[in-house]
């Protein structure tokens, strides 16, 4: 099966889970249906990164496990000590938990850190072959790409996060005290999402999955509709 074809299957599959998502929580008698289901949609998509995926190298399957992991252990720092992130509590909606944080957080991490480190992979190697072509100035030095493409992709990541927040307190995914996203969880978001961006950059292999930027707009589409509309 070619990568075209998979990326087809995927976008496809994408698109009619969250469709059919949105217009059950917006519009069905079975709101509580589609959102009990949203650690299977979630699998699903991290799923279908992994289907998509280039080239199935060792390095990306340890990214994977290394943005999951530090994705659980930042959010059971945050949950337990309100060092990171601020005060806040996960509901009972996504499933097992470890030291009162769910394992489904850890794929939503790797989810967002690779589809963004995909995204601006693409971007930045667009703009340098543009630069080049029209002559304006040599190819940036690697370290220079390196900055820039994590910076970039960890403020993508943090404005996701910045659409996701309400949503989510009102499906109930989590809770903030006093209902009031801090300040300081956009901060924490935006460093720790630079780590695991910088490790990303840092292991070799294929990170140009086409699929990731469809997934990363379906999702954010998703959750700008339900920020509208819930």
């Amino acid at each position: 099966m070619t990568i075209t074809t998979k990326k087809n299957i995927a976008i496809a599959t994408a698109l009619l889970f969250h469709i059919c998502g949105a217009i059950g929580i917006l519009f069905s008698s079975h709101k509580d249906w589609f959102v009990h289901n949203t650690s299977l949609n979630l699998l699903l998509m991290a799923g279908l990164l992994v289907f998509t995926q280039p080239s199935l190298h060792k390095n990306f399957f340890f990214f994977l496990a290394i943005s999951f992991s530090i994705g659980v252990l930042v959010e059971i720092i945050g949950v337990n000590t309100h060092i990171l992130f601020g005060t806040y509590s996960y509901g009972n909606l996504m499933g097992i938990k470890v030291c009162d944080v769910p394992l489904l957080i850890g794929v939503q991490w790797f989810v967002t850190i690779y589809c963004c480190g995909a995204i601006m992979h693409y971007v930045n190697n667009w703009a340098e072959k543009k630069i080049i072509e029209q002559g304006e100035a040599e190819a940036s030095t690697q370290k220079i790409k390196s900055i820039s493409l994590i910076i970039d992709a960890a403020l993508l990541a943090t404005f996701f996060d910045y659409v996701l927040e309400p949503v989510a307190q009102k499906l109930g995914y989590w809770q903030w005290k006093e209902n009031t996203v801090p300040l300081f969880n956009y901060t924490c978001w935006f460093f720790v999402s630079g780590l695991l961006l910088l490790i990303l950059n840092k292991l070799s292999f294929n990170k140009f999955n086409p699929f990731a930027i469809h997934l990363f707009i379906i999702q954010l589409l998703f959750f700008i509709a339900l920020r509208i509309y819930l």
